[in-house]
């Protein structure tokens, strides 16, 4: 067994600005694990915001090595218990090691994912596109520019509902918006009401993630569904989640991978949750590994790849509205 790191600064096409901050490029680690001819590739991405960096991935990563050499024929399920206790503080290192063993695993199997796991690539939900906050005239330009069944519209201004009216004007594709926890409870009943009224689909994360007391009152009266995002970041997040809100974001790197993702789908449709699987700003390995989840999904936002000037490895793709398969084993991703 070989295991290598890779890091890249992935230059995005334009400044990107949520609630949190700016940026124009994203620093991202890529894992490799080697068996004989066989390579899986895992990502994460270094996020400030969470006090991620590559160079503490690669660090958590190395110290699980020797039980990754003599284990690495087990299933990464079994791996991902066997490495849990030494990176439990350590999520996003934890996710591009799983990611990287799960597509190890397909190849290994002649498979892809989505076929191990008994799924088929029918009605499939499509990834919006993310508009990033900027002038109202940026935001309509970057619509323009790129034509989109579905948007996803960050907000978090003082102006939040002017803008999506401005934006409405543009086009007639479905909007949902995130505040990323920028709003306060009476504003988000009040924009609910008037976000509903021009055809906006949902609301992520309205309320900062330690609102306790905020959301029951937000669940309660809000005219539109409201989906946790860094209100749901690990497993035992769920169960909380379905008391106050109407879907869960569920992100690879917060959560620990894909092993844990795909228990978190499943506790959260015993609660009659919706289920949405999202992206830091990830190349195409990273994306690649969520499509494989697309069949247990009612919304996904995989549009990483799409806000990068160059893609660093090739895999699934979006384009034109539609999700794009490559005929390959696991993930379905290479390196370029």
């Amino acid at each position: 067994m070989k295991l290598e790191f890779f890091t890249f600064d992935l230059e995005l096409k334009d400044t990107f600005t949520i609630s949190h901050g700016s940026r124009n490029f994203q620093e991202t680690l890529i894992v490799a694990i080697s068996e004989g001819n066989v390579t899986g590739y895992g990502e994460a991405a270094a996020t400030s915001y969470y006090g991620v960096s590559t160079e503490g991935m690669i660090a958590a990563i190395k110290k699980v090595e020797p039980i990754l050499k003599e284990n690495v024929q087990r299933n990464p399920e079994e791996l991902w218990e066997l490495t849990y206790p030494l990176l439990k503080d350590q999520p996003f290192a934890q996710c591009a090691l799983d990611m990287a063993l799960h597509d190890l695993h397909g190849k290994r199997n002649g498979q892809p994912l989505y076929k191990m796991w008994g799924l088929e690539l029918k009605d499939l939900p499509i990834t919006n596109y993310t508009i990033g906050i900027d002038s109202v005239e940026k935001m309509i330009d970057k619509i323009r520019q790129f034509p989109w069944p579905v948007y996803k519209i960050k907000l978090g201004t003082t102006d939040d509902v002017r803008i999506i009216k401005e934006l409405r004007k543009h086009t007639d594709s479905t909007f949902r918006v995130d505040a990323n926890g920028a709003w306060g409870v009476e504003e988000t009943i009040q924009n609910a009401i008037k976000l509903k009224e021009l055809k906006v689909e949902f609301i992520e994360q309205p309320l900062a993630a330690d609102n306790n007391e905020g959301m029951p009152e937000v669940f309660k009266n809000s005219v539109l569904p409201i989906i946790a995002d860094e209100s749901c970041l690990v497993e035992k997040d769920v169960v909380k989640c379905s008391e106050f809100f109407h879907g869960i974001n569920i992100k690879l790197t917060k959560c620990g991978g894909i092993t844990p993702a795909l228990r978190m789908i499943s506790e959260a449709r015993k609660l009659n949750l919706k289920v949405m699987v999202g992206c830091m700003t990830e190349s195409s390995v990273g994306i690649s590994a969520i499509a494989q989840l697309l069949p247990l999904l009612d919304y996904v936002d995989m549009d990483g790849a799409l806000l990068l000037k160059n893609d660093i490895a090739d895999g699934v793709k979006s384009a034109n509205g539609k999700i794009i398969f490559p005929e390959r084993n696991g993930t379905g991703v290479e390196l370029l």
